[in-house]
C-alpha cells in the first residue's frame, strides 16, 4: 500500500493526523524539519532537496503550508509538481476558515490545489481549542488569569484538533475522494469571555477577558516580540470574528466521521489541567 506523507507531522494537527492513520493500519510517512525518530523523513520547504525523498511513493499528502511566508503560492507550486510527478493523485490542504479562495496568504493554495490536484480537499477550520492549552498567546491567558483579545463579546466555535485530523484522515483516504472544501466548526460557538468563565469553573482559578481594540491589540502582540506586520494580521483576524465571522456551526465533523464534534467543555475537562489535582 502507498504511504501518505504527513507535512508538520509533529506539529498539532500533523501529529493527530499521524495517530489516526495508524489507528487504522494506513501506512503514514512523518515530514518534519528536524527528524529525530525512526519513521521520520527530513522535510524543509525552504530546501527543495528534501522535497524528493519525502515524496517518494507517497500517494497522498496531508499539506501543511509553510508558516510566516506572506506568498505561499511560490513555495508549494514547486512542490505540487514534484508530487504529481512522484505519483501523488491526493492532497488534503489545512487552511483557515478566515480564508476564502483567494485571501491571502492561504486563500491562494485554494485554487491552486483544485486546479492541479486529481484528488482534493481543503480544510477551513475554525479557531482550535487547543489555543487554549498550548503556546498560543490565548494559552498564555489562560494561565496567567486574563485572556486578551478583539473580538469583543463575539462568538467562535472553536474545534477540536482531534476532530480536524478525524476530517484530514478519511479526506486522505476515503475511497471516493472529497473533492470539495470542508469548514470545521465545534457544536457550539462561544465567547472568549464564556469560554474564560468555563475554564475558570472547571480549574477554580478565575480567568477573565480583556477585550481591546483592533489597534491596541496589535500594540500588544508586537510588545510581546512578534513580528508588527503578523501583529496586525492576527489582530485583523480578531476584528473580522468581531464583526461575527465566526459565529457559525457546521455539521462537516458529523457527516465526515459519523461522530459528533468535540464540545468546548468537553475539551476543558479533559486537557485543561485543574491546579492541585491529579
Amino acid at each position: 500500500m502507498s504511504e501518505v506523507l504527513v507535512l508538520g507531522a509533529t506539529g498539532t494537527t500533523g501529529s493527530r493526523v499521524v495517530e489516526f492513520l495508524q489507528r487504522r493500519g494506513t501506512p503514514v510517512r512523518r515530514a518534519t524539519r528536524t527528524p529525530r525518530e525512526a519513521g521520520q523523513v527530513r522535510f524543509d520547504w525552504a530546501d527543495r532537496s528534501t522535497h524528493a525523498a519525502a515524496l517518494s511513493g507517497a500517494s497522498a499528502v496531508y499539506l501543511v503550508a509553510p508558516i510566516g511566508v506572506v506568498d505561499p503560492v511560490p513555495v508549494v507550486e514547486p512542490f505540487l509538481a514534484d508530487a504529481l510527478a512522484a505519483g501523488v493523485r491526493r492532497v488534503v490542504l489545512l487552511s483557515s476558515s478566515a480564508m476564502e479562495e483567494g485571501d491571502r496568504p492561504l486563500g491562494a493554495l485554494h485554487s491552486l490545489v483544485r486546479a492541479e490536484v486529481p484528488e482534493w480537499t481543503v480544510l477551513r477550520p475554525s479557531w482550535f481549542m487547543q489555543n487554549f492549552t498550548g503556546a498560543h498567546q490565548v494559552g498564555a491567558g489562560v494561565r496567567t488569569g486574563e485572556i486578551v483579545s478583539a473580538t469583543g463579546g463575539a462568538r467562535v466555535a472553536f474545534v477540536d484538533a482531534g476532530d480536524i485530523a478525524a476530517v484530514a484522515g478519511h479526506a486522505l483516504t476515503d475511497a471516493v475522494p472529497h473533492n470539495t472544501d470542508h469548514v470545521l466548526t465545534g457544536p457550539e460557538a462561544v465567547s472568549y469571555a464564556e469560554a474564560a468563565e468555563i475554564i475558570g469553573k472547571w480549574t477554580g482559578t478565575p480567568v477573565r477577558h480583556r477585550s481591546l481594540s483592533t489597534e491596541e491589540l496589535t500594540r500588544h502582540l508586537a510588545a510581546s516580540g512578534l513580528p508588527a506586520e503578523f501583529a496586525a494580521f492576527l489582530a485583523a483576524l480578531d476584528e473580522d470574528v468581531r464583526g461575527g465571522s465566526e459565529d457559525r456551526v457546521t455539521d462537516a465533523v458529523d457527516r465526515v466521521t459519523g461522530r459528533p464534534a468535540r464540545a468546548f467543555r468537553e475539551f476543558v475537562e479533559a486537557e485543561v489541567p485543574r491546579p492541585g489535582r491529579a
